[in-house]
């Protein structure tokens, strides 16, 4: 059924969070409206530097149906992020428990599941916009109470998200299996935020 509710642009949709950030803008976070969102979505996940969500041949169709079901889920929410109402990044949440990865490790309270896809740049990149873009995720997560650790399951393969997670805070887990991967854990307790 659409409504009006899923035919907005980002732009003009209800922000979960909102914050401004000195030089570089204000970012809201919306959550992701399938039918409207699809075509950036899969523009987005079938390039090749977003090889690691394992969606580089996914149709159109084939990315309605995969957030279709997120939209679904209690435990599972997809959001865009935008700059200045410009759709800069993909930022997905879940409860590790409710997840593949939650059998993988021992889930503790409080821990709350990350994944972020950052959309290409325009022109040339500009320093320091990803650890902006962090700030206002990580403030975002921890602002709710019940989240006081932070998961992330990157891609072993994938050195810069890696490096650039350490570089937040993060901190290493284990490499585990997932059906689609082999993933390194990487936590960012509430109280070692910056």
């Amino acid at each position: 059924m659409t409504t009006e509710a899923h035919t907005t642009a980002p732009a003009r949709r209800a922000a979960v969070w909102e914050q401004t950030v000195e030089g570089f803008g204000t970012f809201r976070i919306v959550p992701v409206d399938p039918p409207a969102d699809a075509d950036l979505i899969h523009s987005w996940v079938t390039e090749e530097r977003a090889r690691f969500w394992g969606m580089l041949d996914a149709s159109r169709e084939r990315v309605l149906e995969i957030y279709d079901y997120l939209d679904g889920l209690a435990t599972h929410h997809a959001y865009l992020v935008c700059r200045d109402d410009r759709p800069v990044a993909l930022f997905q949440t879940y409860e590790p428990e409710a997840d593949p990865v939650g059998e993988c490790y021992d889930v503790q309270p409080g821990d709350f599941g990350v994944h972020l896809l950052v959309g290409p740049a325009t022109g040339k990149g500009e320093r320091g916009f990803t650890p902006a873009l962090l700030s206002v995720l990580l403030a975002y997560v921890f602002a709710d109470p019940r989240h006081t650790r932070i998961v992330a399951e990157p891609d072993t393969r994938n050195d810069k998200v890696i490096d650039r997670m350490l570089r937040t805070g993060f901190t290493l887990g284990p490499e585990i299996d997932l059906p689609d991967k082999r993933a390194r854990l990487l936590f960012l307790a509430r109280d070692h935020h910056r």
